[in-house]
């Protein structure tokens, strides 16, 4: 054999280039694994809607079986019931308050954390990320006697949505200063020399770019709100309850009629479901922008 023949064997790759897309066993062990998570998570929510189109009697016989034939009365009942719509509408406007507050106080301090340099800048946004590990059943009881004696808001939809409101800045601000540092710094300088004042680049400017990471920490904020029960819990009580708070008196007033408070369940959790999936790619998007910062 010739040099330049040993020389090509001994340049010859070893192992054999695998193609793209090609079989690879653990490929199956990923999907296989997804494909367990995702039926933990999706089964009972599966399970609970579909028992909401079956009758008591059905449920006792196959608890695991489909719905023969399906039935509306157990979501009828539900949608006909004003109890029902009076905590949906509570539960819509603690979440709508609290996202309002969290959206615009949480920018309105990310801002000058992002672009302004100043002394114990760091520090002051390291006061936010420790606030990620306190979580508010700690504060439960100062919280109760704040809101209910000194500030005299017990019972209603500002005295819960404020608590709410302070306990999910800390996310907030830690996802939007990443998101508003990305912008670029020329963008600023361009509106100074036309004469835009730092205020007026906030509001002009900075508000209008920074809208997916805005309605990132918006739908997050809302959906927190809309499943919170801990505060809800304390703070409400009689017709301005949630419906996480009317789920649990349902379930307990009606704990023999197993089909009829699946079905209420599964009507309680679906607003903030479709609202969370029709945001789905904006959040996406704004945590994109927070990750490249």
């Amino acid at each position: 054999m010739s040099a330049q023949a040993m020389n090509d064997l001994s340049l010859a790759p070893t192992t054999r280039q695998r193609r793209p897309g090609a079989f690879r066993p653990t490929n199956v062990v990923v999907y296989g694994i997804a494909l367990v998570v995702v039926a933990i998570t999706l089964g009972p929510v599966i399970y609970g809607v579909l028992g909401g189109f079956r009758t008591n009697a059905q449920l006792a016989r196959t608890p695991a079986g489909l719905p023969e034939p399906w039935v509306l009365d157990n979501y009828i009942g539900v949608l006909t019931n004003p109890t029902f719509w009076q905590y949906t509408w509570n539960s819509t406007g603690v979440s709508l308050i609290t996202t309002a507050v969290v959206v615009v106080f949480g920018v309105m301090a990310a801002y000058p954390l992002a672009r302004y340099e100043f002394k114990g800048r760091e520090g002051l946004f390291m006061v936010f990320v420790i606030g990620l590990l306190f979580p508010a059943t700690v504060a439960i009881v100062p919280l109760f006697i704040l809101i209910t004696q000194n500030l005299q808001l017990g019972n209603t939809w500002i005295g819960v949505a404020l608590p709410q409101a302070a306990f999910a800045l800390p996310m907030t601000v830690v996802i939007l200063r990443p998101f508003l540092m990305a912008l670029p710094k020329e963008l600023e300088e361009a509106a100074m020399l036309d004469g835009t004042s730092r205020i007026g680049f906030f509001w002009r400017i900075l508000i209008p770019l920074s809208g997916p990471g805005m309605v990132t920490v918006g739908v997050l904020a809302f959906v927190g709100s809309w499943n919170a029960y801990l505060l809800p819990l304390l703070l409400l009580q009689g017709d301005m309850k949630t419906l996480p708070l009317g789920v649990a008196d349902f379930s307990s007033e009606h704990a023999s009629d197993t089909a009829g408070v699946f079905a209420f369940t599964s009507l309680a959790m679906i607003p903030a479901l479709i609202f969370f999936l029709a945001m789905q790619k904006r959040i996406v998007n704004g945590l994109q922008g927070a990750v490249k910062g």
